[in-house]
């Protein structure tokens, strides 16, 4: 598993979307118990938070120390560095697993392996992430600037993973169907460069040749968004569920 987020895991925390009420509805009534959950690729706690308001007890692992120092505390959330493929859990621990914007960093068959044995008979798991954010056609076609032009040939390989909706990830498990669902919130034009800002590409190119692409686009950004303080904006969501034999 590659760690891209341990630089300024701070804004990471800050500027990533959350994910909507109706997933995790959608995921519990496939759950057979609420007892322990595993949010596995937790980074900053953001889906280990939303679980816990549903699950006795939630675990939270991740390779970056720098991103669990900044993740979401709460007295059912118990967090560890660990990498997805071999963890200390017991067999048998959980009923939901999630992974959230991570599966495609995982070694797929030695965290599948880990999958099925730390899961219940009957368990869930959720593997999700979000696809390139969508404002406004002005605002839009800035943004894929940056993202195919400008930082294109920063991506890491396993991106594309995410560009093929996560329906190109190898699945072993029994599938279930489920509805679509996009993530919808309201930020700024601040708020969505604070969060371009958090991109490894961006990351990679500021290393190799130590400046902030985002500067580059900023000014048209700005300009593009116009007058509205707040804009809505919309990500897909991707999404793969299965379910071990119960």
């Amino acid at each position: 598993m590659k760690d891209n987020f341990s630089t300024r895991s701070d804004l990471y925390a800050k500027f990533r979307p959350t994910y909507p009420d109706g997933l995790f509805a959608f995921l519990l009534s496939q759950v057979l118990h609420r007892e322990n959950a595993w949010d596995c690729g937790t980074g900053n706690g953001q889906v280990a938070g939303q679980l816990a308001t549903y699950f006795k007890q939630v675990y939270g692992t991740d390779i970056s120390q720098q991103q669990l120092d900044n993740a979401v505390q709460l007295p059912n959330i118990t967090y560890s560095k660990q990498p997805a493929e071999q963890t200390n859990f017991t067999a048998n621990s959980f009923d939901l697993i999630v992974v959230a914007q991570a599966i495609h960093w995982f070694k797929f068959n030695e965290f599948y392996a880990e999958v099925k044995r730390t899961l219940k008979p009957g368990g869930v798991l959720a593997v999700m992430g979000y696809g390139v954010i969508s404002i406004t056609p002005k605002v839009d076609a800035v943004v894929n600037k940056l993202y195919s032009n400008i930082i294109g040939p920063f991506w890491d390989t396993e991106r594309r993973y995410i560009d093929e909706n996560y329906q190109t990830i190898p699945f072993p498990f029994e599938e279930l169907t489920f509805p679509q669902f996009t993530i919808n919130q309201h930020w700024t034009v601040q708020h969505l460069i604070g969060y371009l800002e958090t991109w490894s590409a961006v990351k990679h190119y500021q290393k190799q040749n130590g400046t902030n692409p985002v500067n580059l686009i900023k000014d048209e950004l700005i300009e593009a968004w116009g007058k509205p303080m707040e804009r809505q904006i919309t990500f897909p969501v991707l999404l793969r569920v299965g379910k071990t034999t119960a």
